[in-house]
């Protein structure tokens, strides 16, 4: 089943027989898209355009072949801040996981606060690895952060806030928390093969930095190279004590 597509009907507040109609195609087709088929390109264009949503979204599978400006197959797209990403985008890119998501950020409350995204952990408990490494509250670099973001302390309270909201879910099979003191040049968030990547610059919000999305190819570097570094922060993350 294509869920992420489900999801966006329901989201739309289209049935079948919707979508159906608004493309002229046979009801029998949309349900064989909703249980997996990939439509051809012209109807998978005018079904996204239908539904507000990014085709590479409901079809992480789709591979870019190239672009005329030399751009590397393997970026998928390119947002000019992190608050271009709406919402609703983070909650397609996290439920199309069928086997991992790693979350790697000094508090990710953004994510932590939406309670869509927070249902997901209990609805693919067993199914998914979900792994989560932020950074801890009192740490040298958390400090720096702060200072650099012109926010003090409040970036030590944001990650224990963000905590606060993860605590029930942590006790959830598959799902895993540390917490990690190293320098973060950039945040990351996996979907399987999919990456998104959250440039840090000095005095700069996370949120307001660009963010750079990836997806996994057989030639892959970047991708490779940046899950290399999640896995890296990762081995050396501490499980967060009843303290903290």
């Amino acid at each position: 089943m294509n869920d992420v597509l489900r999801r966006a009907m329901y989201d739309a507040n289209l049935t079948d027989l919707d979508v159906s109609a608004k493309l002229a195609v046979d009801p029998k087709t949309v349900r064989r898209w909703m249980r997996g088929q990939m439509p051809h390109c012209r109807t998978r264009e005018a079904l996204t355009r239908l539904l507000g949503v990014d085709e590479e979204v409901i079809w992480p599978e789709l591979r870019s072949i190239g672009s005329d400006d030399g751009r590397p197959t393997e970026i998928a797209g390119i947002y000019s801040r992190r608050t271009a990403i709406s919402s609703q985008n983070w909650l397609w890119f996290f439920e199309s996981a069928k086997s991992e998501v790693g979350i790697l950020a000094y508090s990710a409350l953004f994510l932590a606060e939406d309670a869509r995204i927070m249902r997901l952990p209990s609805e693919k408990s067993g199914i998914v690895r979900i792994r989560i490494a932020l950074g801890a509250p009192d740490s040298a670099n958390v400090v720096e952060r702060g200072v650099e973001e012109e926010i003090g302390e409040a970036m030590g309270a944001k990650i224990r806030n963000a905590l606060a909201l993860l605590g029930p879910l942590v006790s959830r099979e598959g799902v895993e928390l540390r917490l990690h003191d190293t320098v973060l040049y950039n945040s990351m968030f996996r979907s399987d093969d999919q990456l998104l990547v959250n440039q840090h610059s000095y005095g700069i919000p996370a949120a307001q930095s660009p963010v750079y999305h990836y997806r996994h190819m057989d030639d892959s570097e970047m991708f490779d190279s940046y899950v290399a570094s999640f896995e890296a922060v990762w081995a050396r993350g501490q499980v967060p004590s009843a303290a903290d």
